[in-house]
């Protein structure tokens, strides 16, 4: 795109961009009606103090001069006496007061702004929650909306500052007519020659602050890459392979060539900011002193008072003052709705995965299972198929296992059978329902899934194992009940604070736990779960040879009751299931139980034998 073009594009973006500030202002009442309120009352008593208290200035002028004439020769206390001084002495009480008034409601504007900015960036830190939570998991797994989500967070708390800007801008306003109305008394052209001195600056302004939304947009990307490398050289989750392997040069060199190069594209656009703005500047400087040399030769020739020429000058300079600013803030508040556009966008992100109008409840108890019929499923933006043609069936309260060499679709097959997923063709039938028919809350709350990937909570023990039924994180006796089962009992009873210690190391009081130990916390979670069916990707991949098999002594009890779906490389583990499934470039190969897919001598014997060779 050419410049011109461009620039043309972010004029209109930025015009657009004012849009947003409606649902803006709407969300800061809906954050605190009685503070917003507030806020604005108190900003419109503060708006014309400025010109209050300039005008009281021209009258103590006025009366100091007019007074100056008279006889004092009795000194102070004989001329308070006979009350040559009451008027002044009133116009100062007058002053003091004014300034005093400004001082307090300058503080309770500050204070009012402070509280009402943290409680909206509290809540739209939680709306942004809220809505990612309705989102699909291929949203999630789509590099562009996590360049998106990213800059919504930013905006969650860096857009606080505008609230106060635009009351600011409201403010300075009503100070601004306020001025206005004073100067139009004596010399209305005044007013416009501020206007034709301002608005070379505020068009610089404009185009400047576009670059650096424009800067901050197209750098998205590096910007996640900086703080992933950041976080990366110093984060105790790979401090260990940053120390063996030597890697703190590479990732040293890679944040600095990231760092230098986002610095110098800022630099320069700081630079011919600061050349053409500081240019345009001098036309402001020279029309107020043009104007207050003529206002000077104008109380000369006795058209004015002293008093009259220092509310002229003084209301001229702050009237320049406050037009730059109003003008420049402008350019900003338009420039900072611009980035509102980054969290509105994120919000208008729906997902596809939804409960269907009249959706059904979901059977209690499973009577016949699941079945996919012809299932195919390809991941946004991949050419190759996870899953196609897949046909396959799981009985109520049947334990299966899945079986096959990486990238065989087995993890695929547990998100499509959660809805994380939907096909792209056939279908998956729940008791003989399409599972789209069912509501989607329900069908996912009868569902427990432990990925091989599990989350380690930064949490307490006891809310690392709630989690798998977080409703019910407040009954300690299901908590300690599914960490019986799954033997994580044991590794809280070795913490300093039982079920109340806090794990990881994110924070002081936190104990680091081995990748055994955090399993059988995950592995709680599926018992804490109690859902209908189960599904255990590698649940026992970092636990060793006894407490592997501890874990499946009790995975009957587990499994018992509900359907079962078990994911793992470890033929140990697999062979307890009542079924096993060999899965191959997303399609079912071989079936049976353990004997017989050795009889069979295929995929599964095959992949046994290599894993049985290296225990000999």
């Amino acid at each position: 795109m050419k410049p011109a073009a461009a620039e043309r594009q972010s004029l209109r973006q930025r015009v657009s961009a004012l849009r947003n500030l409606g649902p803006f202002l709407r969300q800061v009442w809906e954050t605190s009606a009685p503070l917003t309120l507030a806020t604005v009352v108190l900003r419109l008593a503060r708006a014309v103090l400025p010109v209050a208290m300039l005008y009281v200035a021209k009258l103590i002028i006025d009366e100091v001069i007019g007074l100056g004439g008279g006889e004092f020769h009795d000194g102070l206390r004989q001329a308070w006496s006979r009350g040559a001084l009451d008027h002044l002495a009133l116009l100062l009480v007058t002053e003091f007061a004014l300034a005093l008034a400004s001082d307090l409601l300058g503080r309770a504007v500050g204070f009012v702004d402070a509280v009402l900015s943290e409680r909206y960036a509290n809540l739209a830190s939680v709306r942004l929650m809220e809505h990612a939570a309705t989102l699909d998991l291929e949203d999630f797994e789509d590099a562009d909306l996590q360049d998106r989500l990213e800059r919504a967070r930013r905006q969650t708390m860096g857009r606080s500052p505008l609230l106060g800007q635009l009351f600011g801008q409201a403010q300075d306003a009503v100070t601004v007519i306020a001025f206005g109305v004073g100067l139009a008394a004596y010399a209305p052209w005044l007013i416009g020659l501020i206007l034709v001195a301002l608005l070379p600056a505020f068009l610089g302004e404009m185009h400047f602050n576009a670059q650096g939304y424009a800067l901050n947009f197209h750098w998205t990307p590096e910007r996640r890459e900086l703080d992933y490398v950041r976080q990366t050289g110093a984060s105790v989750e790979t401090a260990k392979e940053v120390k063996i392997f030597a890697l703190a040069p590479f990732l040293i060199a890679r944040y600095r060539h990231l760092a230098d190069t986002f610095h110098r594209a800022n630099r320069a656009l700081a630079a011919r900011r600061a050349l053409w703005g500081g240019a345009l500047s001098l036309l402001g400087t020279g029309g107020y002193y043009a104007a207050y040399g003529y206002l000077t030769w104008r109380t000369v020739r006795g058209d004015f008072t002293v008093g009259d020429l220092t509310f002229l000058a003084g209301s001229f300079l702050r009237l320049r003052s406050l037009l730059e600013g109003l003008l420049s803030g402008f350019s900003q508040v338009a420039n900072q709705a611009l980035f509102l556009d980054d969290l509105y966008s994120f919000f208008d992100i729906r997902p596809e995965i939804l409960s269907r109008p009249g959706a059904r409840a979901m059977p209690k108890p499973i009577r016949e299972g699941f079945v996919f019929e012809d299932v195919g499923f390809r991941y946004p933006g991949a050419e190759r198929w996870a899953v196609r043609g897949l046909s396959l069936e799981i009985g109520a309260g049947e334990s299966i296992a899945l079986v096959g060499e990486n990238g065989a679709g087995k993890t695929t097959l547990v998100k499509l059978l959660a809805r994380l997923y939907d096909p792209d063709e056939g279908r998956i039938l729940l008791d003989g329902v399409d599972l789209r028919d069912y509501d989607l809350d329900e069908l996912r709350a009868h569902i427990g899934v432990i990925f091989q990937d599990f989350v380690r909570y930064h949490l307490s023990a006891a809310d690392n194992i709630a989690v798998g039924r977080i409703e019910a994180r407040d009954d300690r006796a299901r908590i300690e009940e599914a960490a019986r089962r799954s033997l994580a009992d044991a590794v809280i009873a070795k913490l300093p604070g039982g079920y109340e210690q806090m794990l990881g190391k994110r924070f002081g009081s936190g104990v680091e736990l081995s990748g055994g130990e955090w399993q059988k916390l995950a592995i709680a979670r599926a018992y804490m779960r109690q859902a209908q069916v189960m599904i255990l990707d590698e649940p026992t991949a970092a636990l060793d040879a006894r407490a592997e098999f501890e874990v499946f002594q009790r995975f009957r009890e587990l499994s018992e009751g509900r359907t079962t779906v078990l994911i793992s490389h470890r033929f140990s583990t697999v062979r307890m299931a009542d079924r096993i499934l060999v899965l191959r470039h997303g399609a079912v190969i071989e079936e049976g139980d353990h004997a017989s897919l050795l009889a069979a001598g295929g995929l599964y014997a095959e992949l046994f034998s290599l894993q049985a060779e290296g225990y000999r």
